[in-house]
């Protein structure tokens, strides 16, 4: 933001889209024959919208896990020669978010830096809708992108369609079927769903999650997790482990093991979370030096304070400050189980082949509970405990869920949203000499 005529107003477009090498995953071949045709080839997308000009497309997130998994999309919409790529953060989450930012080389060309200290969400959707006008009248885009569940996405997505903007929803088609839970992602992701344009679902299950709501299937791509091209990027990355200092140090991994904790949503608030906690301490008791509690903690006070004021004094839990994203994901790697009430966790330890206990009642990924790697556990302190214990002292059952198929893709998503946006927008006749292949992720 900055101050004009003593009152603020949407930043001016802050640089120039600089040029950045293109980063690709390991590659691994996509399931459909067709698509290995697109995700295989090196050239990137050729496409011209009719007037000859690039495609202009706009990329809005506000968060750090929205901003992980479309890191790898702006990537490739970078890489594409004839897309005009530019970046709008709303800073829902300020610091967590600039930690990704850094992390993948993404420079906002718009910062609405709306992060207030105990906003509500009405405050924070009103401000979303209002600040997102003026920067969609200069930008002009043909696309909007949004992601995920967020209150940002959704407002972004209503904010387009205000403006006639054509909307691609990434991650499109999660549904618990519980409104209030999780509370309030559930219905954001239904709004964006309503308004989208197209869908890029990532996997089968949240296909038919919007055939049923009526959505037509020419609408919507089956494209994989981008959480799993985002993770192809940062393992390759140099990391600093100094932040895991108090989580592995003295650590015989033969004796041993990490569990990480991550308890942070809105309907985790109050009794649920002093729940968890009592649940950890219970089990750090009786497992002792046995295992380690590695638990960055959300700078929520919601969360922060019953968190510390409960656990701060038992030696085998660790308490941190919210660890950035390389550092987390080489933690995963590390542990023997992890215990949270995220989404993008739910997706992130089947692909690093480490069982995953859900803090909560219901999900919208099914997908990973169907296929072994997860499961729901709620916040009962018995439940918890019971099943923490299950894999704490049988290896077998902790093997079958480390081993079960990871169900989210083969690290290509970005490449195929990015093919996709060039099939809606290359020309129907004449096509350019590298037009985008068909695509059979594509629901006719």
């Amino acid at each position: 933001m900055r101050l004009v005529n003593g009152e603020e107003t949407v930043c001016e477009k802050r640089s120039e889209n600089r040029g950045r090498k293109a980063r690709t995953g390991v590659e691994q071949t996509s399931p459909s024959p067709a698509l290995d045709e697109a995700v295989q080839s090196s050239e990137p997308c050729i496409v011209r919208r009719p007037d000859g000009q690039k495609l202009r497309v706009l990329s809005v997130f506000g968060t750090r896990p929205e901003a992980i998994k479309m890191a790898p999309v702006i990537t490739e919409l970078q890489r594409t020669p004839e897309v005009e790529s530019r970046v709008c953060v709303t800073a829902q989450h300020r610091e967590m978010l600039d930690q990704v930012l850094e992390l993948f080389d993404i420079r906002p060309d718009y910062d609405l830096d709306l992060m207030r200290k105990n906003q509500s969400l009405s405050q924070l959707s009103a401000r979303v809708l209002t600040m997102l006008e003026p920067i969609f009248g200069e930008a002009r885009p043909d696309w909007i992108l949004v992601q995920g569940d967020t209150t940002t996405a959704a407002l972004a997505a209503l904010a387009a369609f205000y403006g006639r903007v054509k909307i691609g929803h990434i991650e499109a088609g999660l549904r618990s079927h519980n409104k209030w839970g999780p509370y309030p992602e559930e219905i954001n992701r239904r709004v964006a769903g309503v308004v989208a344009d197209l869908h890029f679902a990532p996997t089968e299950s949240a296909r038919r999650n919007l055939l049923v709501e009526g959505i037509h299937g020419s609408q919507i791509f089956v494209t994989g997790n981008t959480i799993i091209d985002a993770l192809r990027l940062v393992q390759l990355r140099a990391w600093d482990p100094s932040p895991l200092r108090d989580a592995i140090q003295g650590l015989d991994p033969q004796r041993t093991k990490i569990i990480i904790v991550t308890a942070h949503r809105r309907e985790n608030f109050g009794e649920p979370i002093i729940q968890i906690c009592e649940a950890l301490r219970r089990l750090a008791n009786q497992y002792g030096d046995r295992v380690r509690f590695f638990y960055p903690v959300h700078r929520n006070p919601n969360i922060s304070d019953p968190v510390h004021r409960l656990l701060s004094r038992i030696p085998n839990i660790i308490l941190s400050d919210p660890l950035e994203y390389l550092p987390l994901v080489h933690l995963m790697k590390r542990s023997y189980l992890v215990l949270t009430d995220s989404g993008g966790i739910q997706e992130e330890a089947p692909a690093l082949g480490i069982p995953a206990l859900v803090l909560r009642d219901v999900t919208e990924r099914p997908e990973a509970v169907a296929s072994g790697n997860v499961r729901l556990v709620g916040t009962d302190p018995n439940r918890i405990v019971e099943e923490v214990s299950r894999l704490l002292d049988n290896r077998s059952e902790h093997k079958r869920m480390a081993q079960a198929a990871n169900p989210y893709g083969d690290g290509h998503a970005a490449k195929r949203i990015v093919r996709a946006l060039c099939m809606e927008k290359a020309p129907k006749t004449a096509p350019a000499p590298h037009q985008c292949p068909d695509l059979v992720g594509r629901v006719n």
